[in-house]
Formats: structure tokens, sequence, C-alpha cells
């Protein structure tokens, strides 16, 4: 399926900080639940995310991820997403998150 350009507008995504991050026992699979600052304008936000494998709880706080901000909040058990964190799979299916390089301004918009 081809989308336009115009399509590809309307999804928003930004650069934000991870400021928190903790445990998801609720979770049907293993996640943690993540608070991102997008800094001024968007502020912080919650989500969720199946990153365990990959990630221990205490190297997460700090890292800079994209995230979609335009979705409307989704309830995930006991935690209400709201926005959705960036990954690819690993050979395993495994999340690796998607972040920049180098550190940029939070809120800075893909495009």
């Amino acid at each position: 399926m081809t989308i336009s350009y115009a399509d590809f507008e309307k999804v928003d995504i930004r650069v934000g900080r991870i400021t928190r991050a903790e445990p998801f026992p609720e979770a049907r699979k293993p996640a943690y639940k993540l608070w991102v600052d997008f800094g001024p304008g968007i502020g912080e936000r919650r989500s969720s995310a199946q990153i365990t494998k990959h990630y221990a709880l205490e190297e997460l706080v700090g890292r800079q991820v994209l995230a979609v901000v335009n979705f409307p909040p989704r309830q995930i058990g006991p935690v209400l997403s709201e926005v959705l964190v960036l990954g690819l799979a690993d050979e395993e299916g495994a999340v690796v998150l998607i972040g920049p390089g180098h550190d940029v301004p939070l809120g800075g918009k893909l495009f």
C-alpha cells in the first residue's frame, strides 16, 4: 500500500527523553511503564513498551527516543498510554528502541 506525503505528514513523530521507567507487572507480555518528556508545548507523556529483553530499567532514564504523539490515548491494563514509543524488532522479535544518534532538542519533529 502506498500513501501520499500528506498522509505521512499527519503522523506527528517527536523526540523525547525518558524521565522515569518502572516495571509493569500487570502487562500480559513483559513491559515497562515509561514517562517521556517532549519539552515545552507537549510536556511529559506516559507510555508502556515491551522492551525488557534489551533494556534494564536503570539504563532507560535519560535516553532519547522517537514517539508518535498524536494518536489518541490507549488504555493498556491500568496504564493510559499517551504516546507510541517507536522501535524495530530484532531477529527474535524483541523490540529495539529508535532514537537519534546525538542529543537533539526535546520535541523535535521527524521530517
